[in-house]
């Protein structure tokens, strides 16, 4: 029972390890959920690695339980140090820490940092079934058995990740509550009684006397490394996103998820003059304005100037009011403090959605296309959703980067991609050109009439105050000319329509900072363009030719079977992430809910694997029972695509049916792996080889589907067309496996 209480722990210890270090590289790499997949198909090929290469050697090894204890204990050692190198990289790697990193330098430097921890978790699953089968004669079972308190390990640490120790400690105290713990069981399981109750004694000793010291002084050193020695004065995690305030003399910036996100009290005048009042001038009488995130630090300021009687600001975070509060100057003070301003803690689709307040104008503050959580409120569909919310004659606008004198072909198809989803929507779109271009539709046409007469005229009238909207900037910023040079180089860019769930926008902007930071590895991303589903059926084809002729030609069971693991694996990672982002696009929060996503699939697993592990006995052909799951995970493939688009902005997807595809996903792969195993073993010799070949088989195509999906075939194909190919993989290796004997 010992053992497998240990081998729980390292399912729990293996949870939160990795939601952990993900959480600190998310803030490093400014809160792309697209690296998730990158971050997890790392971690997934180096626990591959450690689960093949230490399956090999503990069938050779004498003394089984040492070698597992070393392993737990050197687990327990590195993992604080993965948690602060996860925050220090980009000053060991001399990068800004206000430079963007490129997907190489994401791929590689996710890879060493996270290379110890999911290393010895990997070989501690193959180490542990192994120890655990010495007590018993069915190895079939005992890999079932390991796999399953492993799960449960990682659906318990998940569940107490989220509710006990993330919205309560920070980082490196929870890397060192899991590190003692796994010590403390190390000393549990040692056969030396006379020191086990010494050594436990003198752990708690050290965990007591040096545990909050050790943890606050790399709490504070690492914060000041990632922030390359700035005067931190906060660092708060939300269930949102990680904040941090800078100060520089009177100058205050606060980070979320390391993008500077407002800067107080002197913001970029030029930007918050511009985009704070020409909306509010071409619409000429505003009375209700609705501010989606970033307005504080000056564009509600703008916005007050005018006889507006009430202007609700949504910020998804309620964290962020709360730090403006706690760090105040007089900007954040005057506008928070209006009584015309209503502050609304949601999301701002979520308040659309579920508010009939129709409003003149609607400014979208937020401007980082890179990633989901801001993506969304520039697809298609949430435009449809804030036009359902304007008066007549009402007016949404938005900024997206530009440039007045050179924009490269990925910036013509970023500005080309929202403005074609703007004209799907609305019959008007009017462009401000410059280092950002404004963007404002309208169903009226009155905004196409505006000029900057017209707007002169309105500040004079109106006698608002500004500083650089005097008539020569106007004429400047509003001219025919400037406009006829942005529309010819919009000419050449691309036709796609940016969408929530094939967010073209989110890659086009990968592409852009690839560019600037990993040139070299920007025609990679050109060669991606030319992706489509009758390449990708050619390749699976052609993958499993290869896989069939291999079978038969040695004629064991063997092969095919490690291949439907293998797409098993990838099939699981792609649906995974697809969940996981689809998750964040209809809700918005992902940094907290994560690890309880990842809990809710790792408890299908755990009762697929129970399932299978008490009614083994009764399944007479191991081989049909096997293709049964295989039809099951490909049918689930088209379900997902079906199930999750024929849902949309206005109705939302219901989180039960998040949990519930999660959870039978987790099921039919928990009922998949140890069948597999009992296939496997009529073959193979040794517990640990057949163990290490199926999970590394299964961690590989994890790993590939994480670089993929993530990256590639969810912005480029979307997500139905990504559940197609996940469903041609499936049906390739069933084909594969049916046609073996």
């Amino acid at each position: 029972m010992a053992i497998l209480i240990a081998i729980f722990i390292i399912g729990l210890s293996g949870i939160a390890a990795q939601i952990v270090i993900l959480r600190e590289l998310l803030v490093n790499f400014y809160g792309n959920e697209l690296t998730v997949g990158i971050i997890l198909a790392n971690w997934v090929i180096l626990e591959a690695g450690g689960v093949f290469l230490i399956g090999r050697f503990i069938d050779r090894a004498k003394n089984k339980l040492n070698v597992f204890i070393a392993l737990n204990i050197l687990f327990a050692l590195v993992l604080p140090f993965c948690i602060y190198f996860s925050r220090i990289f980009k000053e060991a790697a001399g990068i800004p820490f206000m430079e963007a990193v490129s997907l190489s330098a994401i791929f590689i430097s996710s890879f060493v940092i996270i290379l110890p921890a999911a290393f010895l978790h990997g070989a501690l699953f193959s180490c542990g079934c192994k120890v655990y089968a010495l007590a018993r004669a069915d190895d079939s079972r005992s890999l079932g058995n390991v796999y399953s308190w492993e799960i449960i390990g990682t659906i318990i640490g998940g569940l107490v990740l989220a509710y006990l120790l993330i919205p309560f400690l920070n980082s490196f105290q929870i890397g060192l509550i899991i590190s003692f713990l796994n010590l403390g069981f190390c000393i549990i399981l040692t056969p030396f009684k006379k020191a086990k109750y010494l050594s436990l004694g003198i752990l708690v000793f050290i965990f007591v006397i040096f545990f909050a010291p050790l943890a606050n002084y790399l709490q504070k050193t690492s914060i000041q490394k990632q922030f390359s020695g700035q005067q931190v004065v906060d660092y708060r995690n939300s269930n949102y996103a990680n904040i941090t305030v800078i100060k520089k003399l009177e100058q205050s910036t606060f980070f979320y998820n390391g993008v500077p996100l407002i800067t107080t009290p002197f913001p970029d005048k030029q930007f918050v003059e511009d985009f704070g009042n020409l909306p509010l001038l071409f619409h000429g009488a505003a009375q209700k304005v609705l501010v989606a995130g970033g307005g504080i630090g000056g564009i509600v300021k703008e916005v007050l100037k005018y006889p507006v009687k009430r202007i609700d600001y949504v910020e998804i975070d309620p964290l962020i009011i709360e730090m403006l509060r706690k760090h105040p100057s007089a900007l954040s003070e005057e506008e928070l403090e209006d009584k015309r301003v209503s502050v609304k803690n949601t999301d701002p689709r979520i308040f659309l959605r579920e508010n009939d307040s129709l409003y003149d104008v609607i400014l979208i503050g937020l401007s980082n296309q890179s990633d989901l959580s801001c993506n969304r409120f520039f697809t298609k569909d949430f435009f449809a959703l804030a036009k359902s919310r304007l008066n007549p004659g009402g007016l949404i606008a938005l900024w997206v980067d530009g440039s007045s004198t050179y924009l490269s072909q990925e910036t013509k198809d970023l500005n080309s991609c929202i403005l074609n989803s703007l004209r799907s929507v609305y019959k008007y779109v009017r462009v401000v050109p410059g280092d950002y271009n404004i963007f404002m539709a309208s169903g009226a046409g009155s905004i196409m009439a505006v000029n900057s007469s017209l707007v002169s005229k309105r500040i004079a009238e109106g006698n608002i105050p500004v500083g650089l909207l005097i008539p020569d900037y106007l004429d400047y910023r509003l001219s025919d000319k400037l406009l006829d040079w942005f529309n010819i180089r919009m000419s050449s860019g691309t036709k796609d329509i940016n969408l929530d769930l094939r967010p073209v926008a989110v890659y086009t902007t990968l592409e852009i900072s690839n560019k600037k930071f990993s040139p070299q590895f920007n025609q990679v991303f050109a060669y991606f363009n030319y992706l489509n589903l009758k390449f990708i059926f050619i390749t699976v084809l052609l993958m499993a030719a290869v896989i069939f002729f291999i079978s038969r030609r040695i004629g064991k069971l063997g092969v095919p079977v490690v291949y439907a693991i293998f797409t098993t694996g990838f099939l699981g990672m792609s649906a995974n992430l697809l969940l996981i982002f689809a998750y964040q696009v209809f809700y918005g929060y992902l940094y907290q809910k994560i690890s309880i996503l990842t809990a809710v699939f790792m408890a299908g697993i755990a009762a697929g694997s129970f399932l299978l592990v008490r009614g083994m006995d009764k399944i007479k052909n191991n081989k049909s029972a096997l293709i049964i799951l295989e039809v099951l995970l490909a049918a689930f493939s088209l379900i997902l695509g079906f199930a999750i688009s024929s849902f949309n902005i206005f109705s939302g997807c219901p989180v039960p049916v998040f949990y519930g595809l999660l959870f039978i996903l987790g099921l039919l792969m928990g009922l998949e792996f140890p069948l597999a195993g009992k296939l496997c073993l009529k073959d193979e010799a040794g517990l640990g080889s057949v163990s290490g070949a199926l999970y590394a088989s299964d961690l590989i195509g994890g790993w590939l589907s994480g670089i993929l999906t993530g990256i590639v075939f969810l912005p480029l194909l979307g997500f139905f067309d990504t559940c197609l190919v996940i469903f041609m993989l499936k049906l390739s290796s069933l084909i594969v496996l049916r046609s073996t004997r």
